[in-house]
């Protein structure tokens, strides 16, 4: 039997009990480590500092981490083995969960259903009682796939392999299972729904994700899936109907199938749109008549991806800037000294900054500099700018392909839904301040979480996915002669004169 040894949280004040020889990134990310690329020791992310007891220093955190680093005590969790008691400090975080409790129309039904938003970093589950449409509890948690890696491409490069598919499949079966089971105390549960992204939606179903590593990124199998819990090892359920809402095509998930229904969008009489801003910018525009949908390689700045010092969006992010008399205010969440800067802070400080002619139009800091700062210690980067412009551009270039095919302008869109977490924080005024929104802020509404919302609508079996899906043209971007060029074109940023006149 292996020796244990103690770990000791610090400010946490937790303490935790590991078999020696265990590596840091199995036993932290509970605790609020996060292991952005996947722990292949390329984001220095995972950063934890020993305030006691010895790690060993690898040749990889040689290379990654300044020896001034180093000589304090910051270590890599990805790389590090414990071996011998030691006392760590990391950097606790609180991420917001975005439920819903939106009142909705529906047909009562005997029982209770749950509804499940699969995320990429969170879960969330609600119970629902069908005779009364009232939420019973609500329960959420980490997607424990997140220790492969923040974004979807990472988890998909791990499951190339059939060991790494299973693993993540498992998981994420597990932890579903585990939230259910905290949700459900009585007889009678009729059926669950989940909804998410297209990986989301092939790794917990056990569908080969290869045809999403490369081009033309074409699921062979993306409709409905139907299983029994006990299918899916969760044998207290027995043979209750679980049902993972089918994907549109392509990087275009259940989620956004979802938020269709949750919004009205299949049954809009005037041109509306659903836009999901992440790594794989979602969206859809169209009406009753049509829709027409695309995903686009956003990348991750919008949640603080490969940005110097970004993070998401929890606690100790810049999450908003404004103008203060004396430069620049930052809003950090749960206060204090800022740890980094999130999505919804990175465009308040780039359209600021833009105001102050700190950025020009073409993403340059002006004067040539590489760096301004926002609050001690965190800066924003040249760098910093450009990932925020390749994310803009992309999904600039979306929005006006699938207008285009709608032999629409952006002056004929009545609505735009915004979904998710990002799109529930970011500041209308700031988005189009960049170019990323070019649509009247009146016009741009955050519609919450509507892949949970979705969901829990289809617990009624009063939405019918096969007559959305029969109106939706799924639209590949990649294949697109002018996706490049208006890419290009999308990356400026608007100068305060185009600004002020749109």
């Amino acid at each position: 039997m292996s020796d244990l040894v103690r770990i000791e949280l610090r400010p946490l004040g937790r303490t935790i009990t590991v078999p020696a020889g265990t590596r840091l990134r199995d036993c932290l990310f509970p605790f609020g480590v996060e292991f952005p690329c996947g722990g292949n020791g390329r984001c220095r992310r995972c950063r934890v500092r020993v305030l006691e007891g010895s790690l060993d220093v690898t040749g990889d955190e040689e290379r990654i981490l300044p020896a001034n680093e180093l000589e304090a005590g910051w270590r890599l969790a990805c790389r590090s083995i414990v071996r011998t008691p030691v006392a760590l400090e990391i950097a606790q975080w609180e991420a917001a969960i975005l439920g819903d409790d939106t009142v909705f129309q529906f047909t009562p039904r005997e029982g209770q259903g749950i509804a499940v938003d699969i995320g990429t970093t969170t879960l969330v589950a609600q119970l629902v009682d069908l005779a009364t449409g009232e939420v019973r509890g609500v329960r959420s948690a980490l997607n424990p796939q997140a220790i492969f890696g923040a974004d979807v491409m990472s988890r998909v490069e791990y499951a190339l392999t059939v060991e790494g598919r299973q693993r993540l499949t498992a998981g994420i079966r597990v932890a579903v299972g585990k939230l259910i089971s905290k949700l459900h105390a009585e007889p009678g549960l009729a059926e669950v729904t989940l909804a998410g992204n297209s990986v989301m939606h092939h790794l917990f179903c056990g569908i080969d994700v290869e045809p999403l590593s490369h081009y033309p990124f074409q699921p062979v199998e993306d409709g409905e899936q139907r299983f029994t819990a006990a299918e899916l090892g969760w044998a207290a359920l027995g043979n209750t109907r679980v049902r993972f809402l089918g994907c549109l095509g392509g990087f275009v998930g259940s989620d956004i199938l979802a938020g269709i229904f949750a919004t009205g969008l299949s049954r809009a009489d005037e041109l509306c749109g659903l836009i999901d801003l992440g790594t794989n910018g979602e969206m859809v525009f169209g009406t009753r008549e049509r829709l027409v949908c695309a995903s686009t390689a956003a990348g991750p700045a919008f949640e603080g991806g490969r940005i110097s010092m970004g993070m998401r969006a929890a606690t100790g992010a810049i999450a908003a800037v404004t103008a203060g008399s004396n430069g620049l205010v930052c809003e950090v969440l749960g206060g204090g000294q800022p740890r980094g800067l999130c999505g919804s802070g990175l465009v308040d400080a780039v359209a600021h900054l833009l105001d102050r002619g700190v950025i020009l139009t073409s993403g340059r800091l002006a004067g040539g500099l590489k760096t301004t700062l926002l609050a001690e210690p965190v800066s924003l980067l040249q760098a910093d700018i450009r990932e925020l412009q390749l994310a803009k551009g992309a999904i600039a270039a979306g929005i006006q392909i699938l207008l285009e095919r709608l032999d629409a302008t952006v002056a004929d869109v009545k609505q735009l839904y915004l979904a998710g977490a990002f799109g529930n924080y970011i500041n209308r005024s700031s988005a189009r301040r960049i170019g990323l929104l070019p649509f009247p802020e009146e016009l741009i509404q955050s519609a919450g979480n509507t892949s949970l919302l979705g969901a829990k609508m289809a617990l009624f079996e009063t939405c019918d996915s096969g007559e959305v899906t029969s109106l939706t043209e799924h639209v590949s971007l990649a294949a697109d002669p002018e996706f490049q060029d208006k890419y290009v074109e999308g990356m400026r940023f608007p100068s305060c004169e185009e600004f002020s006149d749109s």
